[in-house]
């Protein structure tokens, strides 16, 4: 036997008993940064999510599409705003997010995974119902209510439409919800991720990210931490060590862990095959968080 090969039977030996572990589990994996813009990390996401399927787990993906959403609205000559890092939405914007989100990100998200010999359905927060929303409730550091348009919160979800998608294939969830009138929401997709790992009581929430995964101190990327509880992360969150697109993460993670679901992981998605590096070896590639 070659030492190719050698290689080869110990990764396959090595994947073993977390197939048989994660058999049947639930996956909520959201996508996002480096791996959604190249080429070459979508066509590896895409495998992963595919062979993990093959193997008898159940991924089901979030995603967002701020860049994307942030192109079209130049496109069309539209004003960009932003406030404390969330997107001011009246009407014309949210027609462009939903298209921009529902109508181009999501489908190409759909057809890559296919194009990998999976079966991918692409879904948004109206769809079945999926995702009830209501319009965000954001306040200034005075306390004072600020108007964010149809920027909105995830009041309830849905779960039996995924659960019936996911014993056959891999939904794919935009990052828009609905109220009870049927006006749309721009919603975060870290915030969607983790209310929907809560509600389907998965086995693990992923966030792919372009960070190593958690630092003790954000300002100062060194070696990550490999592995902390929530009482930690609440502490480093206490003491202002997180913070920008890592908070909502955080957020999620711990709605996500507080209903139940066994463990959540922030990955490098710079990393080729970053999913199954984290899933399915001893070693990962991020920061994994336990209740």
């Amino acid at each position: 036997m070659t030492v190719r090969q050698q290689k080869t039977v110990k990764t396959l030996l090595e994947a073993m008993p977390y197939i048989r572990r994660f058999w049947g589990a639930t996956m909520v994996i959201k996508y996002g940064g480096a791996a959604m813009t190249s080429r070459h990390l979508q066509e590896q996401f895409a495998a992963d999510l595919v062979l993990l399927r093959l193997v008898g787990m159940k991924p089901v993906v979030v995603h967002g599409g701020g860049a994307e959403i942030s192109r079209y609205m130049a496109r069309l000559d539209m004003g960009v705003e932003f406030v404390d890092g969330v997107r001011v939405t009246d009407e014309a914007t949210m027609e462009v997010a939903k298209m921009a989100l529902v109508g181009k990100v999501n489908k190409d998200i759909v057809g890559l995974i296919n194009r990998h010999g999976g079966a991918a359905v692409g879904l948004s927060g109206e769809d079945g119902r999926l995702i009830h929303a209501t319009p965000r409730d954001h306040r200034d550091a005075d306390g004072n209510a600020l108007d964010l348009g149809y920027a909105g919160d995830v009041h309830e979800i849905n779960a039996g439409v995924l659960n019936l998608l996911s014993e056959e294939v891999i939904p794919v969830v935009a990052s828009v919800g609905a109220d009870d009138e049927g006006q749309v929401y721009n919603i975060n997709a870290d915030t969607i991720a983790g209310e929907l790992a809560a509600a389907l009581k998965a086995e693990k929430i992923v966030f792919l990210t372009d960070v190593e995964g958690i630092y003790e101190d954000q300002g100062v990327e060194e070696q990550p931490i490999s592995e902390c509880d929530l009482s930690y992360l609440g502490a480093l969150q206490g003491a202002g060590r997180i913070t920008g697109g890592m908070v909502p993460k955080v957020q999620a993670i711990r709605t996500a862990l507080d209903a139940g679901v066994h463990s959540a992981h922030i990955i490098d998605g710079r990393v080729e095959h970053a999913v199954l590096l984290e899933v399915l070896t001893d070693s990962g590639c991020g920061t994994k968080v336990t209740p």
